[in-house]
């Protein structure tokens, strides 16, 4: 049996491919660009996941039949209805030993917790959380939907909020906030009424890109922005107790794995969601993921042939993706 492990992280803007051995060391890494098929088609998944596959294999010095066993995360597989053209475009890769695929959430929770189970909770452009009971059996989900489905909140919903919140001073619905100047020299308007103007008109679209700026204002004693960042971290916590509940998981202690950038805005977004996720599961533990998530793919395949154990995933958790030139 080879010792060689896959793991293949698949994203809107970015796809990462880690080639690790038994014991967790990391051999070679590959780059290429969004295999999310929602945005580039199952053949332009196949065309990333390829490219970032081979990349890896050359810096490991492997060919595809050395891979023992391979795991999965992709950006824009949400629903077992789309599992037969995802393992369709994963075959497409030639590789010869069994292969798992999941949403790119849980690669986060197998690389930021030790168990491999628990929930994950991500928070970057978007949302999404899932979750996977102690056998990994059972997993809950929200939509990954964002607004339209009530599911909030990543940095593209909190600039939505952000918005409202311009819109309501010009129209004095609301009260003034520091978010305007801010807004108006990040998106290059005359003043707030050209950028509220810009937003009716679709000449100025809601930048995820400008969310440090609400954390900015937030840490500057704006009252405004401390309120859209506390419903942000108020709805996450929702995201994470609509799992909780799918899974029985109040009286249980567990990880919840925090993903994504947004987390980055420290307590001002996190204590809110503690607070509610802690009503309902006191036992919940908060972990935010430091490592990439692309190592949680090559647990995943450990996983297939049963050779994970503490030590890879520790080791795992101390590579760190290398510089782009």
């Amino acid at each position: 049996m080879s010792e060689y492990y896959l793991g293949i992280d698949v994203g809107s803007t970015k796809t990462h491919a880690l080639i690790g051995d038994s014991t967790g060391r990391a051999l070679g890494f590959g780059l290429s660009g969004p295999g999310n098929h929602e945005t580039v088609g199952y053949d332009g998944l196949v065309q990333a996941m390829d490219q970032a596959l081979e990349s890896a294999l050359q810096a490991a010095g492997l060919q595809r039949s050395q891979i023992g066993a391979a795991g999965f995360g992709l950006a824009g597989y949400d629903w077992p209805s789309e599992r037969e053209d995802t393992l369709k475009a994963i075959g497409a890769l030639g590789l010869q030993g069994p292969v798992e695929a999941v949403n790119d959430a849980s690669l986060g929770l197998l690389a930021g917790s030790p168990q491999g189970w628990g929930v994950a909770l991500v928070s970057g452009t978007g949302c999404n959380c899932r979750g996977w009971d102690q056998n990994r059996q059972r997993q809950g989900m929200v939509t990954g939907a964002s607004l339209p489905m009530g599911e909030a909140a990543g940095a593209s919903e909190l600039i939505i909020r952000t918005v409202w919140a311009l819109s309501y001073q010009w129209s004095q619905r609301g009260p003034a906030t520091e978010l305007a100047p801010l807004m108006v020299a990040h998106f290059g308007a005359k003043d707030l009424a050209d950028l509220v103007e810009g937003f009716s008109q679709y000449r100025y679209h809601p930048d995820p890109a400008a969310a440090p700026l609400v954390f900015q204002a937030a840490e500057a004693g704006d009252r405004v922005a401390n309120e859209i960042i506390e419903w942000a971290g108020s709805e996450l916590g929702e995201l994470a107790c609509a799992v909780i509940r799918q899974l029985n998981f109040e009286e249980l202690t567990f990880d919840i794995v925090m993903i994504g950038s947004m987390f980055g805005g420290g307590p001002a977004l996190i204590e809110p969601l503690k607070r509610k996720a802690l009503a309902l599961a006191p036992g919940a533990r908060f972990n935010r993921l430091a490592a990439p998530p692309v190592i949680g793919g090559v647990l995943l395949g450990m996983d297939l042939l049963g050779a994970r154990s503490q030590a890879p995933w520790e080791r795992l958790n101390q590579w760190k993706v290398p510089p782009q030139g």
